[in-house]
């Protein structure tokens, strides 16, 4: 139940902190005290958009703060939220001068989306303008399924309904996927053959371009190693002969002198050297085989490979293998895309299986309490004054899973005998929406666990007997629940097991509104006012003490 409401710096309000307790909360004030702006402020707590033009000090920070007694049903909410769970557990919300919102949950922040979750679970503020709930699906649903007890069962059909949907969500981005991905695939595929016939693996690019070289050559450098070779070797002017000789020669020196040791040292490794260079030249010159189908050859595989360099976008052989493995990859991902999509079609085709199964319960729980709600609405409407008013619960069967099922409803009403039963937002007039919404909420209260619910001047437009009546069944909605209500029927006000009244008053030429809990004179009175007007005359203070002791 809401225990505490603390206010500060909202609209008319400076400052405002009340404590409320179980049953029937009646709350009274003038019109235009601010009963609405409480609340809007309370509204807050429930997640809705916050206002920096309602604060009541543009440069200091808004407060709404409210106090709840909850018992262990919710630490599961808490535990999965990671929260502190408190007995007493304290919701706040910060707005800042410059409209940036804060929502705390014992002292630690939270997302609006968790808020809402958690107040929605807590209280129900149901203002006289919001009938047109009625004649929404999903209220109606929770209506019936209130009654019938289903929230476990509809809890299991929505877990499954939502991996349903999500399932058929992958499936489509799946399918997305493979329709993309094929019609690139014969393209990837050509060009992935072709990286595979280049056989990257086995070409050294460099050696290529080398062994090109050599074959364009071939003339030149043979005509080179023959003169280097004849340079070389000729008889008495060539390069070995003459460098034999000075080696024996040094030799010799080294022989007589250490001087010349390393000279001669030296001379020798020379002399062996150039013998080498010899060899090799020898070996190359004679090697060398000018071939043109093998130059024709090196010509297609290097102009091959430049194509798929510029094809590619790439300087060298690493880089076509890494875009070949890429493709290669790509088309192994496209084999997973349809193994993934036959996984999701494998586990559509279950959860379809459960969610017919669990749809099927709730449509037999749905129509066995159907005429219960119908009985019940009917006996609540007679008290009201409607006593010839009938509604009835339309169930039907739907072709597609939605989110209560495999079901559409429609509440059909009609507040007169003799004529056919319509849709209710087409049957209910203005003057019966309240007392049709008040008959609703009772029923509500007696099944479903909610802990406050707050009715803003839901009798509007109702007197004498009905009024009465209305109070009568408020006080026994307050039997399931703490119901806080907010009237101007006097008939309303005396049913309160704790009354308050919010007030407009001047401090220092500035308007305020704050709300005070009534001492039971200050009850008596208030409610002789409401049946007087401002002047309470002896009169209106007997009525009040009837309605009272009543």
């Amino acid at each position: 139940m809401l225990s505490r409401i603390f206010i500060q710096n909202f609209a008319l309000i400076d400052r405002l902190e009340i404590d409320l307790k179980t049953g029937l909360q009646v709350i009274t004030g003038e019109t235009g005290a601010g009963k609405s702006i409480i609340l809007g402020a309370l509204r807050l707590i429930m997640g809705e958009r916050a206002d920096a033009k309602s604060f009541a000090k543009a440069d200091s920070k808004s407060i709404v703060e409210t106090e709840f007694c909850i018992d262990d049903s919710f630490k599961s909410f808490f535990d999965n939220k990671d929260l502190d769970y408190e007995p007493q557990t304290i919701i706040r919300r910060e707005i800042a001068p410059g409209g940036k919102s804060r929502a705390f949950i014992n002292d630690v922040p939270v997302t609006l989306d968790i808020l809402k979750e958690l107040s929605s679970r807590l209280i129900d503020i149901h203002s006289q303008f919001e009938t047109s709930d009625l004649f929404t699906e999903s209220f109606q649903f929770g209506i019936l399924d209130g009654l019938a007890k289903n929230s476990s069962l509809l809890s299991d059909y929505q877990t499954m309904f939502n991996e349903y949907l999500k399932a058929k969500k992958d499936i489509d981005q799946l399918k997305k996927i493979r329709s993309e991905s094929n019609k690139e695939s014969d393209y990837k595929n050509f060009l992935l053959t072709e990286l595979e016939e280049a056989n990257l693996d086995q070409i050294d690019f460099s050696d290529l371009q080398n062994q090109l070289s050599i074959q364009e050559n071939a003339d030149q450098i043979s005509e080179q190693l023959s003169q280097s070779l004849s340079t070389l070797n000729a008889e008495e002017f060539g390069i070995l002969p003459r460098l034999f000789d000075i080696r024996n020669k040094i030799s010799k020196l080294s022989e007589l002198s250490s001087d010349y040791e390393e000279l001669s040292q030296r001379l020798e490794t020379s002399y062996l050297e150039i013998k080498d260079i010899n060899a090799e030249l020898e070996e190359k010159a004679e090697n060398l085989e000018i071939n043109p189908t093998y130059l024709q050859q090196l010509l297609t595989s290097i102009n091959r490979i430049n194509a798929l360099f510029l094809k590619h976008q790439t300087g060298d052989i690493q880089g076509l293998i890494a875009i070949r493995e890429e493709l290669a990859a790509s088309q192994n991902s496209l084999e997973d895309v349809e193994n993934l999509i036959d996984e999701k079609e494998k586990l559509i085709s279950k959860a379809e299986i459960q969610l017919q199964n669990l749809s099927k319960k709730l449509t037999e729980s749905r129509l066995k309490y159907s005429s219960d709600l119908e009985n019940k609405a009917k006996e609540i409407f007679h008290k009201l004054g409607l006593e010839k008013a009938t509604l009835k619960i339309d169930i039907t069967d739907s072709t597609q899973f939605n989110t209560f099922g495999k079901n559409a409803i429609q509440i059909l009403f009609q507040a007169n005998s003799g004529f056919p039963l319509k849709p209710i937002q087409n049957a209910v007039s203005g003057g019966e929406r309240s007392r049709v919404m008040l008959a609703i909420k009772k029923i509500m209260a007696e099944n479903n666990a909610l802990p406050t619910l707050i009715l803003d001047e839901i009798d509007t437009g109702v007197s004498g007997r009905i009024a009465e009546e209305m109070g009568k069944l408020m006080q026994e909605m307050a039997n399931d629940l703490q119901l806080i209500v907010i009237t101007h029927l006097a008939q309303v006000a005396a049913k309160g097991n704790e009354n308050y009244k919010v007030v407009k008053y001047d401090e220092k030429g500035i308007t305020k509104t704050t709300i005070v809990t009534l001492s039971d004179e200050e009850k008596l009175n208030e409610i002789a006012q409401l049946i007087s007007g401002s002047k309470i005359t002896d009169a209106a203070i007997s009525q009040a003490k009837e309605l009272i002791n009543h």
